[in-house]
């Protein structure tokens, strides 16, 4: 139901729980495994790179179905929460500044994906007292993505890569029990950053405090792996036992890299893809729009990361950084950020393109409430 609110169309929410969100989300192949639903509930459960429902729940009115980022969300209301001022559809989202970086200690630097400047961060925030710990993920020794509660900065370290496999952190802040007092980093996704900001704008009731959540850290992401047939896949390549780092060089690569012992192991990016989620071409966000910093590699130099300082308390985490010296910070390329910008454009075209096509209306846009303002730009932005 819709009722017109002159600027745009307003959705009348309707109340719904688990039985939806299995029908409209997890039916349809548009689960993100970002874990909102899960960790708090007996029904949901995370198991393997699905949830799973382990029960009939008779709730009408859930958090699951509201903290979803595939269900309505109401993007004006979620921005005005983090920036104070509606969704505007710019195509890396709200910036103070962006530049180039990367950790001043060797030690993160041997250990981190590219520059290290997340890891940096999240043990500058737990060593001055400013989190308690972190909620981010960590690789089994079969390399499947878990969640993880980091509080010492060996922990953190022990967090420090990627494989580009979906893991959902969201289930286990939700595990943290309602009477907790420990202040909380995360590290998420684009699509757990939108989640996380649906809580943010109308927190949960008989949950941990979301207030706790005092740093958020976002990773850019193109697309998330679906764990089981993409490690399926791996484990008929290659020794998992024996890898020890995953890497998918920047265009035009066009391949997945895999370390395994002293050798490297290329695949083609197209055999890769094909174990893409379902989910993440009807995603607007490459640059995790709704975090305090957004962290990315930096295109064709290597052993950096491209930086955007979004709010004031990831401003400030950052000049703490630098007034340490933790961080090497440099003017961001032109170039470099004239592609990011259109590498982040064109990802909102192309998933706006793909949710038209299953709705056919362009005022119909599945979970996302936008304003016709904000479509229109981001559809003819170049």
């Amino acid at each position: 139901m819709e009722r017109s609110m002159g600027r745009k169309k307003e959705r009348v929410m309707e109340n719904k729980g688990c039985k939806e969100l299995v029908s409209e989300v997890f039916e349809k192949g548009l689960c993100t495994l970002c874990g909102a639903c899960a960790g708090g509930c007996p029904y949901l459960v995370a198991y393997r790179g699905r949830i799973t429902v382990m029960d009939n729940c008779t709730l009408d009115d859930g958090q699951c179905y509201q903290y979803c980022p595939r269900t309505y969300t109401d993007m004006d209301a979620v921005s005005c929460n983090y920036f104070n001022a509606p969704y505007a559809g710019d195509a890396i989202g709200e910036v103070q500044e962006i530049f180039i970086a990367r950790s001043a200690d060797l030690e993160i630097r041997g250990k981190a994906q590219y520059g290290g400047t997340v890891t940096t961060l999240l043990c500058l925030a737990l060593e001055e007292g400013f989190i308690d710990a972190a909620v981010t993920v960590r690789n089994t020794g079969s390399w499947r993505p878990e969640s993880y509660v980091a509080s010492s900065r060996e922990e953190v370290l022990a967090t420090a890569s990627s494989n580009y496999i979906a893991c959902p952190v969201l289930e286990r802040l939700n595990r943290f029990p309602k009477e907790s007092a420990m202040q909380l980093g995360i590290v998420v996704l684009p699509c757990q950053a939108l989640a996380l900001g649906a809580m943010k704008q109308n927190p949960p009731a008989n949950r941990v405090d979301i207030c706790n959540v005092r740093l958020t850290l976002g990773l850019f992401c193109t697309w998330g792996l679906a764990q089981e047939p993409f490690h399926k896949f791996l484990s008929e390549k290659v020794d998992l036992l024996e890898v020890w780092k995953f890497d998918i060089p920047p265009p035009p690569a066009e391949r997945m890299d895999i370390y395994q012992g002293s050798d490297i192991i290329s695949l083609p990016l197209d055999e890769v893809r094909q174990f893409r989620m379902i989910t993440c071409a009807y995603c607007l966000d490459m640059t995790a729009e709704f975090a305090d910093i957004s962290v990315g590699s930096a295109e064709g130099i290597e052993g950096w990361n491209t930086v955007i300082v979004r709010t004031d308390t990831g401003k400030a985490l950052l000049e703490l950084a630098r007034s340490k010296n933790l961080l090497e910070t440099v003017k961001i390329p032109e170039g470099n950020r004239l592609h990011l910008i259109e590498a982040a454009a064109n990802k909102k075209r192309r998933a706006l393109h793909e949710i038209i096509k299953v709705t056919g209306n362009k005022g119909e846009l599945m979970y996302l409430g936008l304003s016709p303002k904000a479509v229109e730009k981001m559809m003819d932005n170049r």
